[in-house]
């Protein structure tokens, strides 16, 4: 048995970086928001499951670290993709807000330091 990688494993990992060199930085920032968009909608229970896979501890995370991902891309993609991502950070904090037994004071909500207060 040798650690030497094999060719057609070589050949995959070139694959790969090949096909990501060719996305352009938007396209993976928007996918990461999308991705972080519905980890949080998970974590906020709004989905079939809803009570089933609810943490609201892991979904302050997540829509914080959305919040920070469009704060600090808000000039580097157009409104095109900003726009809809905006709305749908919006949608969670409110939806983190209605969740939260003890709601925080405006302002202190996840990612809220970005945003701004969020209201209702």
């Amino acid at each position: 048995m040798s650690d030497a990688t094999t060719p057609s494993e070589s050949t995959g990992f070139d694959d790969m970086t090949r096909d990501i060199a060719e996305v352009p930085a938007v396209e993976v920032i928007v996918t990461v928001a999308v991705n972080l968009m519905s980890a949080a909608a998970v974590k906020l229970g709004l989905t079939e499951d809803g009570a089933e896979h609810k943490d609201l501890d892991e979904a302050r995370k997540l829509v914080h670290a959305l919040a920070g991902l469009m704060d600090a891309s808000a000039t580097e993609i157009s409104s095109f993709h900003a726009a809809p991502l905006r709305d749908g950070l919006k949608s969670l904090q409110l939806a983190f807000r209605e969740a939260s037994l003890v709601p925080d004071e405006p302002g202190q909500g996840p990612g809220e330091k970005y945003t701004g207060p969020v209201y209702g």
